[in-house]
């Protein structure tokens, strides 16, 4: 079950796709990536949008140092993004990278999609993925892309502009992140 905090943001997910908060240009920046999480988050954290200046981990896995935090972001914003795997290097070190306290990973579910659609009209078909496959791929992509590399490839989908498809993409969205 989503805490309160879950179920104000997922809301808010759910009314993104009306809007027009990104900018073709910004699509695949770190910018996006902001505007998403302030987005989502706004008035449920005070760091909504904010890039995170601490050093923090999960499960012993230490993301991004905080002090470097911003020049990293600046390489991943410089990275090619016109194919699959592209774009896929690239959102795996943007979760390295994890820029904000909390919320990391649905913000950046939604700016995987928009990338995916801006750049080769397709999105993630994210009910095709279970939930310990992607987590535990996630995990592994530091070390070993491949696995999610393979999961998002085998979810991937043309109908990019089908609103019930971005609903059950946050919906499961939302639900990787739930404890168990």
């Amino acid at each position: 079950m989503l805490d309160p905090i879950d179920e104000q943001s997922k809301k808010k997910a759910y009314d993104f796709f009306k809007t027009n908060l990104i900018k073709k240009e910004e699509i695949g920046k770190t910018i996006s990536l902001q505007k998403i999480h302030a987005y989502l988050f706004e008035g449920l954290y005070p760091f909504a949008g904010q890039i995170r200046t601490k050093t923090i981990s999960k499960d012993g896995f230490v993301f991004a140092v905080g002090d470097f935090l911003s020049s990293i972001l600046k390489d991943i914003d410089r990275m090619p993004d016109t194919t699959f795997e592209e774009i896929v290097d690239k959102y795996l070190e943007m979760n390295i990278a994890h820029p904000f306290m909390e919320g990391n990973g649905r913000s950046t579910r939604i700016w995987l999609d928009l990338l995916l659609k801006e750049r080769i009209s397709k999105c993630i078909d994210w009910s095709k993925i279970e939930k310990k496959e992607y987590l535990s791929a996630m995990k592994e992509s530091p070390y070993n892309p491949s696995s999610i590399c393979e999961l998002l490839k085998k979810a991937l989908t043309e109908d990019v502009n089908n609103r019930e498809m971005f609903l059950k993409g946050i919906d499961y969205s939302y639900y990787y992140e739930e404890d168990e």
